[in-house]
């Protein structure tokens, strides 16, 4: 892949496509839901997005209704770990959601994510409108031709079916398990990466 400050700076740059109105004083509520490799990464992130109402880690694009972890694990379901967002319009947008799930994963590797392998891991975005559709197949379209990545993007674009929520040690995974090494090891140099691009995006503390 090339710097990554440049794929960052690049995504950053990204506009044109589902903007939102500010001015508006009324909570406009949507909900996306994406897969990017383990969703405890995902989550981990998106909850530190200014606009984000909440994040829930779970179970999408499957063919096994309400499936356990463990199931999942064994890449038999055809579900992909993924987090469902619901986001306020009026102070974040699609075009933000996009721009932070392209820089936090990488989207070529195909049902990969570093050591995390199989196809629950696999890069995906499932869209509820047209809307959600046509601003992730967007995306996707200017990143490849600018030749953002060396390889081309893989991430899936597919129909919204249903979202299974994972267990509730699953949830908010991160910050209750900060010592544990994944999360040191693989989460929090997500997180450090997201809070340098996005800085001023970063939810108030």
């Amino acid at each position: 892949m090339k710097n990554i400050i440049t794929v960052c700076f690049f995504v950053l740059s990204l506009s044109g496509f589902a903007q939102n109105d500010k001015t508006k004083k009324t909570i406009n509520i949507e909900t996306i839901t994406i897969g990017g490799g383990c969703y405890w990464c995902v989550e981990a992130v998106y909850e530190n997005l200014n606009g984000v109402k909440s994040v829930v880690s779970g179970f999408s694009g499957g063919h096994v209704a309400n499936p356990s972890y463990e199931e999942v694990c064994t890449g038999t379901t055809g579900a992909a770990e993924v987090v469902q967002i619901t986001f306020d319009k009026n102070t974040t947008d699609l075009n933000e959601i996009f721009k932070v799930f392209f820089t936090v994963h990488d989207p070529t590797t195909l049902n990969r994510q570093g050591a995390d392998v199989g196809t629950q891991y696999r890069s995906v975005i499932f869209y509820k409108n047209a809307e959600q559709k046509k601003a992730a197949e967007s995306i996707i379209a200017e990143l490849n031709k600018a030749k953002v990545y060396d390889s081309p993007i893989v991430t899936k674009i597919e129909p919204f079916k249903t979202f299974y929520k994972a267990e509730d040690y699953h949830q908010n995974y991160y910050a209750n398990n900060k010592n544990q090494p994944y999360c040191k090891m693989v989460i929090q140099p997500k997180i450090e990466k997201f809070e340098k691009v996005f800085k001023d995006k970063l939810k108030k503390k």
